[in-house]
């Protein structure tokens, strides 16, 4: 199944096949398990439960393309604080309740080829009862596991039921990046002793940028799907309550991975910082000794060159080598001082 971008396992008379291809489809959810397709045009007249009320629709649009704005300001019904929050250029995982109605904003890694999983993709949804309209500009493979499970019968039963499995989806296409980033943090535990040079640096940078851009989108969507959840809305059943939780839960259990993965980073980021700065100190201190030794040896060296009279024995043959015997046994006399300080 492709669905601009997405991929899936599709049968022959699938839904997913249905809509392969296009960039904006509605999808009639019988509440039941069962889904069809729909002219986007139908989608319009079905804002209400109307003749089944166990039956909703999903109306998914590409905010990238021009008939699906018009469908979303003409036909849609929706006021402008919805359009606006649906078609904003940057958001921010969020739930706003407006009227019946809900605006959830949620966030997915972006796996698409040659993306990075830190550029994460948003989708906009607006649930209410007996329809769901989500706005994306860039695929989300988590939409098109939901329309796999569609084509083998599992379709969400409500629109509560679809936000929180659109969320459990965005979850679930997450953690495997989660566990990268946790084996890139490991084997960065394990060769922190010994590495220099910027690479390993530049690696760590990495890793915890990655971590921080994640953690970022990660927590405002566990309160967003909490918000929900805990909302007075008369559509919500205790069904739907129960899977928002347990997506709010999934979500959670990322965000805590990410913090944990986060100060691993920092405590390796430390790690580097007190091994860098020790060889400093070991470097420093090797400098300090030689010039300990060699300024009281400079000194009567010096003293000894002045070009003035009373300079002893500079008349002897002997003078030089005694001088230099001297010195030699000083040098050696402060070395041992310093081993028996432990200075060295």
């Amino acid at each position: 199944m492709v669905v601009r971008g997405y991929t899936a396992g599709m049968t022959s008379d699938s839904t997913a096949r249905a809509v392969a291809g296009k960039r904006s489809f509605a999808i009639r959810l019988d509440g039941r398990g069962g889904a069809e397709p729909m002219p986007l045009d139908a989608a319009a007249q079905s804002r209400s439960p109307g003749d089944n009320s166990f039956s909703f629709v999903w109306i998914h649009l590409d905010r990238g393309e021009p008939a699906s704005l018009k469908w979303l300001e003409q036909a849609s019904g929706l006021d402008g604080f919805v359009q606006e929050a649906l078609t904003a250029a940057d958001t921010r995982p969020r739930c706003t309740v407006h009227g019946e109605g809900a605006v959830l904003i949620l966030r997915g890694v972006n796996l698409n080829p040659g993306a990075k999983p830190e550029d994460m993709i948003s989708l906009r949804l607006w649930v209410e009862a007996g329809r769901v309209i989500g706005v994306y500009r860039r695929p989300l493979m988590a939409v098109g596991d939901l329309l796999q499970a569609m084509d083998r019968g599992a379709a969400p039963v409500s629109p509560g039921d679809l936000a929180a499995k659109l969320a459990l989806r965005l979850a679930d296409r997450m953690e495997p990046t989660v566990t990268v980033l946790g084996e890139r943090i490991d084997s960065l535990e394990e060769r922190v002793d010994a590495v220099e040079g910027g690479p390993f640096r530049a690696e760590l940078a990495a890793a915890r940028r990655l971590a921080i851009m994640l953690r970022r989108f990660i927590a405002p969507q566990r309160d967003a799907l909490s918000t929900l959840a805990i909302e007075d809305l008369p559509w919500l059943s205790e069904r739907d309550r129960s899977r928002l939780r347990e997506a709010t839960d999934r979500t959670t259990r990322v965000a805590e991975e990410l913090d944990s993965l986060r100060e691993r980073a920092s405590i390796v980021h430390e790690q580097l910082v007190d091994k860098r700065a020790e060889d400093m100190n070991r470097r420093i201190l090797l400098l300090s000794v030689v010039a300990a030794i060699f300024l009281p040896l400079g000194l009567f060296a010096s003293m000894l060159g002045m070009n003035v009279e009373g300079i002893p024995f500079a008349d002897r043959w002997w003078a030089f080598a005694a001088v230099s015997a001297l010195l030699t046994v000083i040098g050696f006399a402060q070395y041992a001082l310093f081993r028996w300080l432990k200075l060295t």
